[in-house]
């Protein structure tokens, strides 16, 4: 069976045990962040939830357990997560192909919406990331959709809407392409100079070299924290650039291109931001 074209569920920032700072963090770069989850794995989240995908802050609450599939990162953003119709299917297709995918795992989170509490169920199936250089990409069957995608968290001050780009720095962007042949299909992955191109929905995951990557974004980019192959920088889409760099006019080391606005990574969590419309 062929496999579904690939689309962007979210992306994850870690931030470890620095999750009241990550908060408040992201909150003065103009993003609204829902109350904190706390998953039954253990670690405690929060979200800047857009239109069809979001971003999760990830981390560990002083009272709470770590999670090992985690600790091994740095801090930034480490996480690529895929929509997934039926985990286990996904999971079976990854298997035939010879990935490196793990079983499907459960968990959930408590969500009180009008002072009750509901719990927000998922289904993931997770490459195992000692085979996959770039971080933690999996997928994510959501259960309970209805209580993650709510109006009421999508209007942020930046007015962010849509993730449209993932950077991903990595030395032999065709050899890191033929790990989305595997999940997606040929059909899925684009050459672009002397990139790859990943389109999932509406967002492009872009392969690049270092080269590529410090070229466009120089002392704005992401730390590479020891790695060869990490994932480097995120793409906003905005309503109003002008509105935008009103909101974010008081970071320190903003840059301000034609067309876009960029976040340095030292100003959030070594992931450099890119706003545009």
């Amino acid at each position: 069976m062929a496999a579904p074209p690939p689309v962007l569920d979210h992306v994850v920032i870690d931030v470890r045990d620095r999750i009241d700072e990550a908060a408040r963090c992201f909150t003065s770069l103009g993003f609204q962040l829902t109350p904190r989850g706390r998953h039954t794995l253990g670690s405690v989240n929060h979200l800047a939830m857009f239109a069809t995908d979001y971003l999760e802050l990830l981390g560990f609450a002083a009272e709470g357990a770590t999670r090992a599939e985690i600790m091994r990162f740095p801090l930034g953003l480490n996480g690529l997560v895929f929509k997934a119709a039926d985990a286990d299917a996904v999971y079976r297709q990854a298997a035939e192909a010879g990935l490196p995918v793990l079983p499907v795992q459960s968990f959930s989170r408590p969500v009180v919406l009008d002072g009750a509490t509901h719990d927000a169920r998922f289904r993931t199936t997770r490459l195992d990331p000692a085979g996959v250089p770039m971080g933690r990409v999996y997928f994510c069957e959501h259960l309970t959709s209805e209580l993650v995608w709510r109006r009421e968290w999508q209007a942020h001050p930046n007015g962010a809407s849509m993730i449209v780009r993932v950077v991903v720095s990595t030395p032999d962007p065709q050899r890191t392409a033929r790990l989305f042949c595997s999940l997606f299909g040929q059909a899925a992955v684009a050459n672009r100079g002397t990139g790859q191109i990943v389109r999932a929905g509406a967002a492009e995951i872009e392969l690049s070299t270092p080269d590529a990557v410090a070229a466009e974004f120089g002392t704005a980019a992401a730390e590479p924290a020891g790695r060869t192959e990490y994932l480097a920088a995120l793409g906003i889409r905005v309503r109003s650039l002008a509105e935008t760099e009103q909101c974010l006019r008081s970071v320190e080391g903003l840059r301000i291109d034609p067309h876009r606005v960029v976040v340095p990574a030292a100003a959030a969590f070594n992931t450099a931001l890119v706003f545009a419309e």
